[in-house]
């Protein structure tokens, strides 16, 4: 038996896990899933903006070569400009990295940064890729609440309270998957004090910056750590819904004093890589540079907006859900009432209305939330298509009600 990893056992990544599997399988028996499980504009009609493509493709033979360990100048040189702009402090070409996606650099940031046994501060719910790659970097994760109860967005006494003498980092992400919570200035700036007292590295994670509802109003924590180090990540994937293009980047700011040995072991990392993706790198220029294209799908009318109305308007004509309001991003986080359903298990749920009524979604408990009773769905499908989901999740749950109130009766 060739054995795997331990540090395996820990890890869980469902939204392309078991449940992603059985709909496969569902799908090969002939029948039709609406799937909510994942972030990937591309799958729901979404098209990456014409501009970028023809930008790539003016460019396939300046990308035969590897490219430089950081990135192609042009697109560092964008993106500290872009970084300069917010407010950021100490940003400069050679203290930006580009990736094959923020996954690769979230991986990157925490291998260059831990110790075995080092801890990381991460919200709960958190994207799970973050706990992962604490983990299997032989960190450990210390979870910070993020309730519904208080908008998903957490407590900053509750997150100092967890600090001890082996943590290292404070995650954020904002606006935040799976919640869609967007973070306030007030409450970055606490965050940032705890860092600085604690000598801690600010880690944030930033890809849905400009997928914002409703006046909903995206600080850039690097703007407000001034020169307490951070590490903030962007990419082309959600705004720019070009994710298979696999570009993410992660700008390093704060004081250049403090931080020169870890980036020194960032670009030693990048270097044994050899290099990310060429090719797409040629569209981070048009992408930043022109007018936003976004904006036209998260005003009211746009797509974005009115599927987000859409699960609005079913959770509100719902017997059995409850919802903070996500202000940005591509989720919501829904929550079932313990008051109509006493008893759930959010896993069973899932596999319930899969089976049942032949929709896709994600555990609550898939983001590192103890005794879940969330479940997250995308905003991408189409919004009438949204609407009916919300009738068969209602169904489900309906029956799962009977079910329970029929063996309490007898």
């Amino acid at each position: 038996m060739i054995r795997p990893s331990a540090h395996l056992a820990e890890v869980r990544y469902e939204i392309r896990g078991a449940l992603t599997r059985r709909s496969r399988e569902l799908e090969a028996a002939g029948l039709p899933i609406i799937k909510l499980n994942i972030g990937n504009p591309g799958r729901y009609g979404f098209e990456t903006p014409p501009h970028l493509r023809d930008a790539i493709a003016a460019h396939l033979r300046d990308s035969e070569a590897y490219g430089h360990e950081q990135g192609l100048e042009e697109a560092r040189e964008t993106i500290a400009a872009q970084q300069r702009a917010r407010g950021a402090r100490g940003v400069e070409v050679e203290r930006i990295f580009v990736g094959n996606g923020v996954s690769e650099l979230i991986d990157l940031s925490l291998r260059a940064l831990l110790q075995p046994g080092d801890e990381v501060l991460l919200p709960s719910p958190d994207y799970p890729l973050w706990s992962a790659a604490t983990i299997l970097n032989d960190g450990q994760p210390r979870y910070y609440r993020c309730l519904a109860e208080n908008g998903h967005l957490p407590d900053p006494d509750e997150i100092e309270a967890l600090v001890t003498a082996r943590t290292r980092a404070i995650v954020l992400i904002n606006p935040n998957n799976p919640t869609g919570a967007v973070y306030p200035r007030e409450l970055l700036e606490r965050i940032v004090r705890i860092a600085e007292r604690h000598h801690l590295l600010l880690l944030t994670d930033e890809i849905y910056d400009e997928i914002l509802y409703d006046g909903a109003q995206f600080v850039p924590l690097a703007t407000v750590a001034g020169d307490v180090p951070c590490v903030s990540f962007g990419g082309l994937s959600k705004v720019h819904r070009a994710c298979g293009y696999r570009v993410g980047w992660m700008s390093l700011s704060g004081d250049p004093v403090r931080t020169h040995d870890y980036r020194d072991a960032l670009q030693l990392l990048a270097a044994l890589r050899l290099c990310a993706n060429v090719t797409a790198q040629w569209a981070v220029r048009p992408a930043l540079e022109s007018k936003p294209t976004i904006g036209a799908l998260t005003s009211p009318g746009g797509r974005l907006h009115e599927a987000r109305r859409m699960i609005l308007e079913g959770v509100a004509n719902s017997e059995f859900l409850d919802l903070a309001t996500p202000g940005g991003a591509l989720y919501a986080f829904p929550r079932v009432r313990a008051d109509r359903v006493p008893r759930f298990d959010d896993n069973a749920f899932a596999l319930r209305l899969l089976e049942e009524e032949s929709v896709l979604v994600v555990p609550g408990s898939s983001f590192n939330v103890p005794d879940s009773r969330h479940l997250r769905l995308t905003l991408l499908p189409p919004p009438e298509q949204l609407r009916e989901v919300f009738v068969r999740i209602e169904r489900v749950l309906a029956r799962m009600a009977e079910g329970q109130h029929a063996r309490a009766v007898a």
